[in-house]
């Protein structure tokens, strides 16, 4: 009987607030599409945002770059001097974001900022490589200035993720700020437990190797390096390097100590 009761249990539909948003019956299809993608409802909006994103956004060349530096700022809530957006980028409530002077948005990249009281901070001279996907669930995702991020790298918050200044990232990486699944109940599945979200820290003038993942819940000390491949998931302190799976302290850095 409590087998049979559990089985119940499992088969009630359960939905996260995304798929509650995409998959209700309650809403038009536009009214989801304005929500998801624009984070408004006003007809204004809606004609700015798909005349811009439609119509310039793939445009090659110098005159997609030359209008897309024209017609871009009037999407975001605030873009700096000399900002360079790249081919096709993909942008979600662009109300929500802020983009300092120089920086550089390649090709393909995504601007995700469409979670509740989401917003993201891009400080100046930043580097946004490739395909590169910077994404809210909630909460603040903000980036330093002279960052360089390579591409194809996914970079999350579902609180509060921090990357500080001169942090260069090479290409793959994955900063997992969506929290972890709370899996202890059997009788519901593992996506309707909730989850709990802690935040990550990367702190000033570190290198993160290719291909690194670092986890919920974790801070990278400053200057320290993350090798290849490594799995982050505990904190690293300052002037270290780290590698492996998970990553531990292989080494200290030596940190220059001025002299009067």
């Amino acid at each position: 009987m409590d087998r049979e009761l559990e089985i119940q249990h499992t088969d009630v539909v359960q939905k996260t607030e995304l798929q509650a948003v995409l998959t209700g019956s309650d809403k038009s299809a536009l009214r989801k599409y304005q929500e998801i993608f624009i984070g408004s409802t006003r007809l204004l909006d809606l004609l700015r945002y798909e005349l811009i994103t439609t119509l310039i956004s793939p445009l090659p060349g110098a005159l997609g770059f030359f209008l897309r530096k024209l017609f871009f700022p009037l999407l975001f809530h605030k873009v700096g001097r000399n900002v360079v957006f790249g081919r096709s980028i993909t942008i979600r409530h662009p109300h929500k974001i802020s983009i300092g002077d120089n920086v550089i948005i390649d090709d393909y990249a995504v601007l995700d900022a469409k979670g509740d009281d989401s917003r993201i901070e891009i400080d100046s001279d930043v580097i946004i490589g490739r395909g590169t996907v910077l994404s809210c669930k909630g909460g603040i995702l903000s980036i330093g200035s002279s960052t360089n991020i390579a591409m194809q790298c996914f970079i999350q918050s579902g609180k509060k993720t921090v990357i500080g200044k001169n942090v260069l990232f090479a290409a793959y990486c994955y900063v997992i700020g969506g929290g972890d699944h709370l899996t202890s109940r059997t009788d519901i599945p593992i996506i309707a437990q909730g989850q709990v979200v802690r935040g990550i820290t990367i702190e000033d003038n570190c290198w993160i190797g290719a291909g690194v993942n670092v986890l919920d819940g974790t801070r990278i000390g400053r200057d320290s390096i993350i090798g290849a491949g490594a799995v982050v998931n505990r904190d690293i302190p300052e002037f270290s390097i780290a590698v492996g799976v998970p990553a531990r302290v292989t080494r200290r850095r030596t940190p220059v100590v001025d002299e009067w």
